[in-house]
This record gives C-alpha cells, sequence and structure tokens, in this order.
C-alpha cells in the first residue's frame, strides 16, 4: 500500500527526532537531487561557467569526535582533574579536554550554576538544548521548574552549586552512554572534593545509580538519605527525581515535595 504524503512527511519526522535532530538551520528545504543533476549538467556542457571573482568563503573549522581511546580519556580526565587546585582551574582544565565524544557535537560547555561556597551540591543527568545554548545547567524547563522546588524550602541559586555528571549535551537529550560518563566522572569527583557540600543531591536515575554504584531505579533510591563515597571520604547523598519527570509526571510531584522537606529537614537540624 502507497503511503500518503502526509504518512510520508510523518515517519521523515520521526526519523529526524530520532536522529536527535530537532532544530532547523534554514528557512526553506534544499532539493539535494535537483542540485546533483544541476551539477551534472555544468559539467557535460562545452561551455564551461565563468570563474566567479569572488572568492569563496573560507570553511568552517570542523569538530572532531575524540580520537582518544576509552581508558586513554579516563586517564586523561584524572590527570587533569587531579592538578586543578581550584574550581576555576577545573573548568580551564575541562574546557581543554577532548576525551568525551559528546564534546563534538555540543554547541557549550555546561559546568555549573550557583555559589562555590554552596552546602549543598545538586548533580544531575545532562544539559539539554537550552543548557548547551547557553552553556548553564538546569536553565531550560526543567531546571525552572526546579528552581521553584528550591525556593519552596527557602533556598535560591545563591544556596546551592548545580551541575550535572556529563557536561555536554547528549544528542536528542538521551541517556548519556557509560563510556561518556567514565569520561568526565574524574571531572565530577574532583568538582565534589574541591566544593567538600555538606550535602548531595543526586537528580534522577543515572546520576544517582552512577555516583552510588548501584543498579537500583530512581523509585527505590528516591528520599533515602545514601552513603556516597568520593575522594576518600564519605558523603550523605539524598536521590531525588528530576524536573524533567515531573513535567512529564505531574502526579509525582507529591513524592517529590516529600523528598524536598528531608533535605530541608536536613539543613534545619545542621543549623
Amino acid at each position: 500500500m502507497t503511503m500518503s504524503k502526509a504518512s510520508s512527511a510523518a515517519a521523515l519526522l520521526d526519523w529526524y527526532r530520532a536522529m536527535g535532530v530537532d532544530e532547523a538551520i534554514g528557512n526553506e528545504g534544499i532539493d539535494r537531487f535537483a542540485a546533483v543533476e544541476a551539477s551534472k549538467r555544468q559539467a557535460q556542457s562545452s561551455h564551461p561557467p565563468r570563474e566567479s571573482k569572488t572568492p569563496p568563503p573560507p570553511a568552517a573549522p570542523r569538530r572532531e569526535f575524540a580520537s582518544l581511546a576509552p581508558d586513554e580519556a579516563v586517564m586523561d580526565a584524572r590527570a587533569r582533574a587531579g592538578n586543578a587546585k581550584s574550581l576555576k582551574e577545573l573548568e580551564t582544565a575541562l574546557a581543554d579536554f577532548e576525551g568525551c565524544p559528546l564534546k563534538a557535537t555540543a554547541k557549550n560547555t555546561c559546568f555549573r550554576r550557583g555559589s562555590d561556597d554552596a552546602r549543598v551540591m545538586f548533580i544531575g543527568e545532562g544539559p539539554g538544548r537550552d543548557e548547551d545554548l547557553q552553556g548553564i545547567p538546569f536553565v531550560g524547563r526543567a531546571g525552572q521548574l526546579l528552581d521553584k522546588m528550591l525556593a519552596a524550602i527557602s533556598l535560591t541559586e545563591d544556596d546551592v552549586y548545580i551541575t550535572n555528571i556529563v557536561y555536554w549535551r547528549p544528542p536528542g537529550n538521551r541517556t548519556p552512554t557509560l563510556q561518556e560518563v567514565q569520561a568526565c566522572m574524574p571531572f565530577i569527583e574532583r568538582q565534589v572534593e574541591l566544593l567538600d557540600p555538606d550535602y548531595l543531591v543526586l537528580i534522577g536515575g543515572p546520576a544517582s545509580q552512577n555516583l552510588l554504584g548501584t543498579k537500583q531505579g530512581i523509585m527505590r533510591l528516591r528520599g533515602k538519605w545514601q552513603d556516597c563515597e568520593i575522594g576518600g571520604k564519605t558523603r550523605r547523598a539524598l536521590p531525588i527525581l528530576h524536573p524533567a519527570y515531573l513535567l512529564r509526571t505531574p502526579a509525582a510531584k507529591r513524592q517529590a515535595w516529600r523528598d524536598l522537606l528531608t533535605l530541608k529537614t536536613a539543613l534545619e537540624k545542621a543549623d
């Protein structure tokens, strides 16, 4: 059965979304087949076209994917992160790091948002489209909801430090692969060491599982204080539901509120 034009267009859009295409780069589509045919006719012409006096614009620099093997990338990350003596030095070291393939497809590095003196460090999964454009973690819809959640327990951006387990946007907002997380993990661990927060809040399943070294799902982990070993120090970590999940599942906000109250109680007892 022949597909209608509408069905064909819908299938094409579904394929684009699966490949991570989420924005247009031109106002009108380009007929590549017509361009090929025109090129063939031009080559067969007995009168070659006149050369343009205007030189073509220089080609945009091409960003290559990381050439380091996974083990080499982790070793390089450990060396760079270990040499950083401050959060600023760590950010500079990360900017020079080429061992994570995500960097080749991202527009910006998203290192952190918030205060370098924060008692609470939030660690999420990875940047999305808005974060990639601005180079700042949690500034899109999920980030705006996170800000409201923080305000509900009397916290502001000046009270927290926010980052992700990977610093570059995975294409199509997919979950980061194990290789991508492992390449970034030395920087994350050093980031925790240098900030030295009183509490870690792990946002969503991937952040919780990778930092706690567990395969348990977020629904089992959420709302319960866990021991998180980083840099030879055991830290208190609280897994919570990701704001992006709450946007898709508003009914889960009741559970998220209970988790926030758990954090609030700990902060009040420590004061």
